[in-house]
C-alpha cells in the first residue's frame, strides 16, 4: 500500500530527505553557544570571553561555533539578544492576563536588571565603547531591547501613555531599575533595593491612577 507522500509525489521526482533531526541538532548547538556566551560574558567580561572559551563551555568545537557565528561580535550580540528575548517572554508569562498588580509588576521589572543578563549586557556595553566594530551592533540592540521592555511595562502596568507624564514615569521606572542593577553588581543591595522599589510602586500607582 502506498503512502500519502508516495501518492502525492510527482513522477520522476525523488522524495526530499527528512532533515529535521539535523536541524534540531543545529538549533540545539546554537542555543548552547548563546547560553554559554552569556554565562562567560557575565563571569569573565569581554576580555576573558573568547570564541574558544565559549565553545569549550558549550561542549562544541571552535569550528562549529564559527559555523554558527563567524565573528566574536556576531556571537556575543546574538547571545545577549537571545537571552533578552527569553527574559521578555518569561516576564510576560508571569502575568499571562496582561495588566496585573502593579507592585508585583514593578518588582518583576526590577528583577530583569539584577541577573546575569544585565551583567553580561553591561560587559558588552563597556566593550562597545572601545570597539568600533561592536558599537553600532550594541547600540541598535540596546535600543530594540529597550523599546520591547518599555512596551511590556506599559502593557503589564495598564498605563495610558496618552495622559501627560505617564510615558516618562514608566521610562523613569526602567531607568531606576537599571541604576539599581548597577549598584547590585558591587554589593548585595537587596534590602535597600526593596525599600526603594516599594516606594516607587506607590508613586507609580498615584501617577497612573
Amino acid at each position: 500500500m502506498s503512502t500519502t507522500a508516495e501518492r502525492d509525489r510527482v513522477p520522476g521526482q525523488h522524495p526530499k530527505p527528512d532533515r529535521s533531526p539535523k536541524q534540531d541538532r543545529s538549533r540545539a548547538t546554537r542555543q548552547r553557544l548563546l547560553e554559554a556566551a552569556v554565562a562567560c560574558l557575565a563571569e569573565h567580561g569581554w576580555a576573558g570571553s573568547t570564541v574558544a572559551v565559549v565553545a569549550e563551555r558549550a561542549g562544541v568545537s571552535r569550528g562549529a561555533a564559527q559555523h554558527h557565528f563567524p565573528t566574536r561580535e556576531d556571537l556575543f550580540t546574538a547571545a545577549v539578544e537571545y537571552v533578552a528575548e527569553e527574559r521578555s517572554t518569561a516576564l510576560r508569562a508571569l502575568f499571562p492576563d496582561g495588566a496585573a498588580d502593579r507592585r508585583a509588576v514593578v518588582f518583576a521589572l526590577v528583577d530583569l536588571y539584577t541577573g546575569p543578563l544585565f551583567r553580561a549586557a553591561l560587559h558588552l556595553w563597556v566593550a562597545a565603547s572601545d570597539e568600533e566594530q561592536l558599537r553600532p551592533r550594541v547600540t541598535e540592540l540596546e535600543a530594540r531591547v529597550g523599546r520591547e521592555t518599555h512596551r511590556i511595562a506599559v502593557d503589564l502596568l495598564g498605563a495610558d501613555e496618552s495622559r501627560p507624564g505617564v510615558r516618562e514615569t514608566v521610562q523613569g521606572l526602567l531607568d531606576m531599575a537599571r541604576g539599581l542593577g548597577l549598584a547590585n553588581l558591587l554589593t548585595d543591595d537587596t534590602a535597600r533595593r526593596e525599600r526603594v522599589v516599594a516606594q516607587w510602586a506607590l508613586l507609580l500607582e498615584e501617577t497612573l491612577g
